[in-house]
């Protein structure tokens, strides 16, 4: 009887791990998959230097700080509702709510102030 398929060969191996030549190049492909695809162990793994670029001032007094906080979030606001004047439908929308968020913000700065200062 004639068969159409040959058997497989003896000689070949099942498992990529029967041949020294194919342990090595298993290791190797595992080494580099490591280092690629698992950086975030080596970023983890090294110290976290602080940054000085963008620092807030350790001397500054509470006053100056929420000066500052208030101002920044009244610019927000105000670049906030500019994009939103150029805007329609959703994404004028979730602008608008932003910018509410943001004003929200700054009442509750300006309220901080006052209670610091009640003077003025």
């Amino acid at each position: 009887m004639f068969k159409p398929i040959p058997n497989p060969p003896d000689t070949d191996p099942a498992s990529p791990y029967e041949s020294p030549d194919s342990k090595k190049l298993h290791e190797a492909a595992d080494r580099a998959l490591d280092y690629h695809l698992n950086a975030a162990a080596f970023i983890n793994a090294t110290p976290r230097k602080l940054s000085t670029m963008f620092i807030v001032n350790p001397q500054l007094d509470t006053e100056t700080l929420l000066a500052h906080a208030c101002e920044s979030l009244a610019s927000a606001n105000v670049m906030a509702m500019d994009l939103a004047d150029h805007m329609d439908g959703p994404s004028r929308n979730s602008l608008l709510g932003i910018a509410q968020v943001i004003m929200l913000g700054e009442l509750a700065v300006n309220r901080a102030l006052d209670r610091l200062d009640p003077s003025d």
